[in-house]
């Protein structure tokens, strides 16, 4: 866990502790999207394939 994942932790146990209801469902979703994102970007880093970065385009100027 990182440290943003760990502040919307502490977020989520406020909520919580408050009884924010609504406050609770977006932070989840959040919670749920960021391990998301972070589960693809390890997927990207870890792949052995190559990348394509296309074929730059060239401009001819008169």
């Amino acid at each position: 866990m990182n440290e943003l994942e760990e502040d919307w932790e502490a977020r989520r146990k406020q909520a919580e502790d408050e009884g924010w209801l609504g406050e609770i469902e977006g932070i989840d979703l959040t919670l749920q999207f960021l391990r998301e994102k972070r589960k693809q970007a390890l997927r990207s880093v870890n792949s052995d394939r190559p990348v394509d970065l296309g074929m730059p385009s060239i401009s001819r100027r008169p």
